[in-house]
């Protein structure tokens, strides 16, 4: 018996992505669509206390739908392992980039940052907190979009504020905890974000974290000081914010809102970051959120007789077989191509044995470097709702590009490549 039954006949599963304690990460392609996905095999036996992380990340992640979340596409639990199908983004972690590239220009680093920026003040406006940002918790898609991911420590109060209610778990990576959870005091997730985003923008900008020593407890103690180095070459404008950002009185931080509208992350850019999502779960209950053109070649697969009795399935949103088809159909639309299904379903519920055969040519990792667009005309969603693209529009896919300068110059002790394989996606 295959380790991987539950997944036959609806997706191949490739090479291993990553690692980590609690199982691993492999490439897989959706066989109905020939759409490459993500799939974080998780061993229960190896999570042992921290199995409530799984179901924690799942209530999020099904909720949470945002252009720069990560989306989940499937979720599969057995006795003895959870399978989750999620969103593949080919452009590998935000941590190896920055390793790569040892610091990123302003301009480079605020097209990065208003995605995380918008990302988390979505998350934060649904009532959660995140409470473990770093740079391995940030994926890249091809053409340089950021994905968040990782919310098996995420927080939700009660009443949904997380603004107004205290949390007392101390947890994520030390180098990027506040300094009221070092201390061991109460604190608001909207607040300890920030903080852990000011860590993240100075990665971005330096090459290297602002608080750090290899001795534990010092680092604590510089951390709680909220005394950092700013090198020359960064712009009065990047200065503030991340001062604004590390403000060591959570009371006395930035407030996302005031983030969003902050001069730095807006120059050249003739719009304010937009946090609202295009994927809005509110409107998971309105028919128009449900994309038409996938719906129509669905009902064709799965049957039935009209579009609209395609897109009332759809919209029960059980995160099974068909979620993924469709998230994986929206995927493809999204990237301008060609969105068909077999025009029978088989009795089994599995792909037809045509496409269980398909052999999957390697993935190409195209060069990140030529497809980031710095003029500051589009804003981070790269483009409209995905709804909004009509079928004659697949065959004439649209690409901005400029190039980017690798930059030479270290400061201090930069990021280091020499680090334990970890998981993505976890």
């Amino acid at each position: 018996m295959s380790k991987y039954e539950v997944l036959q006949g609806f997706y191949a599963v490739h090479d291993e992505l990553g690692s980590g304690g609690f199982g691993k990460v492999r490439l897989a392609t959706h066989l109905l669509t020939n759409q490459k996905v993500a799939i974080k095999i998780i061993d229960k036996k190896q999570l042992g206390h921290d199995l409530p992380r799984v179901q924690t990340e799942m209530d999020a992640l099904r909720n949470l739908s945002h252009q720069n979340i990560c989306r989940l596409y499937h979720y599969i639990e057995t006795e003895d392992k959870f399978f989750i199908i999620m969103e593949y983004c080919s452009g590998g972690e935000m941590f190896d980039y920055i390793v790569r590239k040892e610091r990123l220009e302003e301009s480079e680093a605020r097209h990065f940052f208003r995605q995380l920026v918008s990302a988390i003040a979505f998350v934060h406006s649904q009532g959660y907190a995140h409470r473990d940002l770093k740079p391995e918790n940030l994926l890249l898609t091809e053409d340089l979009h950021l994905k968040l991911i990782d919310f098996g420590l995420c927080a939700k109060t009660e009443k949904g504020r997380i603004d107004k209610h205290h949390l007392d778990t101390c947890c994520g990576s030390p180098a990027y905890a506040a300094p009221e959870l070092i201390q061991g005091l109460p604190y608001k997730g909207n607040e300890a974000d920030v903080w852990s985003m000011g860590i993240l923008l100075y990665t971005l900008l330096v090459g290297a974290l602002p608080f750090e020593d290899d001795n534990m407890q010092i680092m604590y103690k510089k951390i709680q000081s909220g005394c950092f180095y700013e090198p020359d070459f960064l712009s009065p404008l990047s200065r503030q914010l991340l001062r604004s950002m590390l403000q060591v009185v959570p009371e006395r931080r930035i407030s996302i809102k005031k983030l969003l509208e902050h001069d730095w992350l807006n120059l050249k850019y003739t719009q304010p970051v937009k946090w609202n999502t295009i994927y809005d779960v509110v409107l998971r209950k309105q028919k128009n959120f449900i994309d038409r053109d996938v719906a129509r070649v669905m009902s064709k697969y799965y049957g039935l007789e009209t579009t609209d009795k395609m897109i009332e399935k759809i919209k029960e949103w059980n995160f099974d077989y068909m979620t993924s088809t469709y998230y994986a159909l929206l995927h493809r639309k999204r990237n301008y191509q060609e969105i068909v299904l077999p025009m029978t379903r088989n009795p089994n519920n599995t792909a037809p044995v045509n496409v269980q055969n398909i052999l999957c040519s390697p993935t190409i990792h195209a060069s990140l470097d030529n497809n980031l667009d710095k003029s500051g005309l589009e804003d981070e969603d790269s483009g409209s709702d995905p709804s909004s693209i009509s079928s004659s529009d697949i065959s004439a896919k649209m690409k901005k590009s400029c190039n980017i300068t690798e930059n030479s110059s270290k400061f201090a002790k930069p990021l280091s490549p020499e680090r334990e394989k970890k998981m993505s996606y976890v």
